[in-house]
């Protein structure tokens, strides 16, 4: 049976994809092959998993044996296995607006980075936004006004659904707009 198979079966049972990997890493020994298949079971492109596994080469290239399962986490955690949502032209514009707020931060921590780029991955904007209004630009380096309109534009255009928590985000950035806006 291929990997591929193996790996569908496993997920349409209820495996998350990390227990999938384990599961066919521990049966085959072979790590790599193992992750390719259930990225391609979860619809991953081919181009875009192999550009994923070999951002990770170094995580695959050398198991431990036994850590089947702990690998597969951190795969996981690392966003292997994200799957890509499709972005209406509205989502699209919402991403390249936090970019242009993550640019108005003046520096960004790495772990902030990883999680907006999982999230602009798999579509989930509203986590984004909740993590860019929490955060703030560096004093020195940041842009406040550029960082909290732009947030404001980006909010009008997320608040379309009734989400209590992304209206008083924009509140708050509504708030910081006006206080960077008019402090000389």
């Amino acid at each position: 049976m291929r990997l591929t198979t193996l790996a569908r079966h496993a997920l349409t049972r209820g495996a998350t994809p990390a227990q999938a990997y384990a599961l066919l890493a521990r049966r085959t020994g072979n790590p790599l092959p193992s992750a390719r298949a259930v990225c391609l079971a979860l619809s991953i492109p081919l181009t875009e998993t192999t550009i994923r596994l070999n951002d990770c080469h170094h995580v695959l290239a050398h198991p431990r044996p036994g850590s089947e399962a702990d690998t597969g986490e951190l795969l996981e955690a690392l966003g292997v296995f994200d799957i890509p949502a499709t972005l209406t032209p509205t989502e699209r514009a919402v991403v390249d607006l936090f970019l242009i707020a993550v640019d108005a931060m003046g520096g960004i921590r790495p772990g902030h980075q990883h999680g907006l780029d999982r999230w602009f991955t798999t579509g989930n904007l509203t986590t984004a936004y909740l993590s860019l209004t929490a955060a703030r630009p560096l004093p020195r380096t940041g842009d406040p006004v550029t960082y909290w309109t732009t947030l404001t534009t980006a909010g009008d255009l997320l608040t379309t659904t009734p989400d209590t928590r992304l209206k008083l985000a924009l509140t708050h950035c509504r708030t910081q707009a006006a206080t960077h806006t008019t402090t000389p």
